[in-house]
């Protein structure tokens, strides 16, 4: 505006963000010491991907909320560690390159320059120098180190530990320990030796059902299938087949993962969801007699006491015994219904195997849906009174759990009930029986399949001999590096042909994977790997890098480590102290890296028990999906509101709030908003929206609210027409220093809770207070209120700061504390409404602003609650009594 030259516009705020910006980079503001005689916070966000698309401002919800909070630490007397990598190899970053042609180290680095232009134009103060990539061979030589050091050990669990494979050898070889076959282990050959050891190893060799995608030419984990049995990446079909693999015994430490949970400040459903993966159950095992077979068939079941109600058996289609039963034709007498339609109960079960074979676990046990089996032709006799039970294959029933089998008793098991009622089987409601049974405990956590078909992922550190053996390379030889290859396409099939098998991009570079070495008995040829790790291998560990990332010597300094993740007062597992992230991590990232640092700790490489003390899922921004009338997406931006209804193109189109993305065309950059707003502006609007866990809608008309705060704050402190300072070294008046005493210790409360919305409410209701007050602003409100917002808005408040007389950056500055004499205030309680039910109360000050109150009302639980997922559409706000809440239709 003409009249207001010095006006805090977004041009002004693009010239001071750039500013401040080259001013921490100078004076290296976010560097954080070792061994600091201050106390250490390490605070961390989950890996990025860097994506070709690079981030919408959805991405940065939990970027901006952890350098908020650690800038707030820094300022009050904390040593911060906070620094952020990329996690970029895997079918993501190769996908992309297939589809652009462009090479996935190549079109990776890109991306990655991408995303860090991004980050630090929304001013992140992050300790650039501990910056990691997975794709850095610097890097990958310790992801390689680690699967070594994982191969090289087994589980005792006499001990409760990890110990070298060595030990275990030893026990072999002095007989302590008997062989499976009761060889004496020197008379074994090197290659029986290789494959009693596979059997103890924590990384092993096994041949296992595998989820088989040949539509993407790869195995995936279970993970990575959905509940309908396709791949989550490209929703192509997924089959159940058998390769031999490497795999990751995670089982072992299966009771270690529950059991230290309650050592973890994490969120309860998180807890829950990784205890019900692990699947951690106490049962009996059951044997059955089968006429005219040496064989019993062994049942594990949780519920012994339903045994008199039994009135079928079930296998898992793919158990070996279903084939070995089945005789040559059905018996006599066998009902329609429980042939399938097949001439011979071979037939059957062949079908039933392939039917499975086609459908995830999670898919095959949900609840909802028919079971699909068949009669294998064969009985076996209840054990108590010995009357024949027919036994059938169903495929609601898993291989990989207990074994194999159930007892279906259909009184007391929906899924037994489903199945009775489909193959027209009886229903015994005889009473529960009373007998002990010794109990044992099985799990539903199965070892991780580890092995992946593709080129872009670190190479396995480990060559085969002539013999099939595997030998691990010396630390000398890594890293192994992937061969620089001209097609690292994986070879795909058609996404029906459940009979083919993977065919690997590295086959292609037969110079690499056959190669001569001397591993202590002379130069040999020997064959390396040419499958690589998964995604996830790169993600287990890089906590520990961000400590030491310049070590060549070692994974990371004991000395460094204990410092920044030992344990301590109220922190008994050690690990970082603030590590924010997606729910959907749940049961992948966050179970495979406390895994990898379990075995880590065992071997005395770190002293903390867990890689995360405190656990923070950011919830999701949202934004509106608008669609045509074939359902296709339109472009948000290029959509109109009339009377109540939205049209694109002059043709109406319907309106859903639900992810951002480019393939929804609603997704909206950092860049776009920082141009439009600033940065500051960005970072306030995120973090104003809702509590940090919660998802909220994404509205671009709405961030102009958050740059009107940002120009009155300017305006506490500079003239708008002069640009000189309006502040004077006069005192505040008491109802001036009573709100500001009250806000800031409601604002450092707030931050330490990580209640971000609800600061910055304060600070509002403030800052509007002061700039109604007649006269120049009294400069101990000024220098407080400039504090104040410095962790949210960071460039502002370096700039102000620096307008007030005070040199360098404010980063270190005391965070202001309150007179407790002047937050005394009198309460009231606020009712809270949501579409005018009672849903909460609050106990507030009474001279409580708006927007303050909206804020709280809108993270109290009980609204949260009643809203579910549904978006807000307005909020009436009677200051200090009442909120209604009005959510949309």
């Amino acid at each position: 505006m003409a009249d207001t030259p010095h006006r805090y516009t977004a041009a002004l705020a693009a010239e001071v963000e750039a500013h401040w910006q080259d001013e921490w980079d100078k004076l290296r503001v976010f560097d954080a010491p070792d061994l600091d005689e201050r106390p250490k916070a390490f605070v961390m966000d989950m890996f990025p991907y860097p994506s070709g698309a690079g981030l919408h401002v959805g991405h940065p919800l939990g970027y901006i909320a952890t350098d908020v909070y650690s800038r707030f630490l820094r300022m009050t007397g904390h040593n911060v560690l906070h620094t952020l990598g990329y996690d970029a190899f895997g079918l993501p970053a190769e996908q992309y390159a297939v589809e652009t042609g462009i090479h996935p180290k190549v079109s990776t680095e890109a991306n990655i320059e991408t995303m860090r232009r991004q980050r630090r134009r929304l001013g992140l103060g992050q300790d650039d120098r501990r910056a990691v990539s997975t794709i850095d061979p610097g890097y990958y030589r310790w992801t390689q180190w680690i699967f070594l050091k994982i191969f090289g050990s087994w589980y005792d669990h006499e001990a409760g530990r990890a110990r070298p494979i060595e030990e275990l050898a030893e026990q072999y070889a002095t007989g302590a320990r008997r062989t499976p076959d009761g060889s004496a282990w020197a008379e074994l050959t090197d290659a029986a030796r290789a494959e009693v050891l596979n059997g103890h190893r924590l990384a092993y060799l096994a041949t296992a059902p595998v989820n088989w995608c040949p539509g993407l030419g790869t195995v995936l984990a279970d993970e990575e299938v959905t509940a309908d049995g396709r791949s989550e990446r490209g929703n192509l079909p997924v089959f159940r087949t058998e390769l031999r693999q490497w795999m990751m015994r995670i089982t072992a430490y299966a009771d270690r993962l529950i059991d230290d949970l309650d050592l973890l400040d994490w969120p309860e459903p998180i807890k829950a969801q990784q205890r019900n993966w692990i699947g951690r159950s106490q049962g009996a095992r059951v044997e059955f007699a089968i006429p005219g077979a040496d064989e019993r068939l062994a049942v594990f079941t949780t519920r012994p006491d339903t045994l008199p109600g039994v009135t079928f058996l079930a296998l898992a289609p793919e158990h070996p015994l279903a084939a070995r039963l089945a005789p040559a034709s059905w018996p006599d007498g066998t009902p329609a219904a429980w042939t399938g339609g097949h001439a011979t109960p071979a037939e059957a079960i062949e079908h039933s195997k392939n039917a499975a074979a086609s459908r995830s676990d999670l898919e095959r046990q949900a609840g909802g849906r028919a079971a699909g089996g068949a009669f294998t032709g064969a009985h076996a006799l209840h054990p108590a009174g010995g009357r024949p039970l027919p036994v059938f294959v169903a495929d609601y029933v898993l291989p990989t759990y207990g074994t194999g089998a159930v007892m279906g008793v259909p009184a007391h098991d929906e899924r037994d009930e489903r199945f009775a009622q489909a193959l027209g089987l009886p229903v015994d409601t005889s009473p529960l029986s009373g007998d002990p049974w010794p109990l044992e405990t099985r799990y539903k956590l199965r070892d991780w399949l580890f092995s992946r078909q593709r080129y872009w992922g670190e190479p396995f550190p480990v060559v085969y001999d002539a013999d099939d053996v595997p030998h691990p390379l010396p630390e000398s030889m890594l890293p192994v590096g992937l061969p620089d290859v001209d097609d690292y396409r994986p070879r795909t099939f058609d996404p029906h042909d459940r009979d083919s098998r993977p065919e690997t991009p590295l086959t292609r570079s037969p110079e690499w994977v056959t190669v001569t070495l001397d591993l202590g008995r002379g130069p040999r040829e020997y064959r390396r790997d040419v499958n690589t790790m998964p995604n996830w291998a790169g993600s287990c560990f890089y906590e520990l890098r961000y400590i030491d990332p310049g070590n060549e010597r070692m994974l990371v300094d004991p000395e460094l480590e204990r410092y920044w993740m030992g344990p301590g007062p109220g922190r008994p597992a050690g690990g970082v102290d603030l590590y924010v992230g997606g729910a959907e991590h749940a049961v992948l990232h966050l179970l495979y890296a406390r895994f990898w640092h379990k075995v880590l700790h065992d071997l005395g490489h770190v002293s903390s028990r867990e890689p995360f003390h405190k656990l923070v899922n950011q919830g999701m921004i949202q934004a509106y999906v608008y669609r045509d009338g074939r359902g296709f997406a339109v472009p948000a931006a290029e959509v109109e509101e009339r009377d109540g209804t939205y049209v694109y193109n002059g043709e109406p189109v319907t309106r859903a709030l639900g992810k951002m993305g480019k393939s929804l065309k609603n997704a909206v950059t950092p860049d776009e908003i920082c141009d439009e707003y600033g940065a500051d502006t960005l970072r306030l609007y995120e973090m104003s929206t809702g509590p940090l866990e919660a998802a909220r809608p994404w509205e671009t008309k709405a961030v102009v609210g958050s740059q009107r705060f940002l120009q009155r704050l300017w305006r506490v402190v500079v003239d708008e027409e002069t640009g000189r300072t309006a502040v004077a070294d006069v005192p505040a008046d008491e109802p001036t220093l009573r709100l500001l005493a009250r806000t800031t210790a409601g604002v450092r409360a707030d931050l330490e809770g990580l209640r971000f919305n609800t600061a910055i409410a304060k600070l509002i209701s403030l800052t509007n207070h002061v700039t109604r007050t007649a006269g120049p602003t009294p400069r101990v409100v000024a220098e407080s209120l400039t504090l104040l917002v410095a962790p949210l808005a960071p460039h502002i408040a370096e700039e102000l700061w620096h307008r007030l007389g005070h040199e360098g950056s404010l980063a270190y500055e005391p965070y202001p504390t309150a007179d407790p004499d002047l937050v005394i205030e009198e309460t009231v309680t606020c009712v809270v409404q949501v579409d005018g039910k009672l849903r909460g109360r609050l106990t507030v000050p009474s001279g409580i602003g708006g927007a303050e109150l909206e804020s709280l009302a809108l993270g109290d639980p009980g609204v949260r609650a009643a809203l579910g997922s549904r978006p807000v559409e307005r909020v009436v706000v009677r200051a200090p009594g009442l909120v209604n809440i009005v959510p949309a239709r």
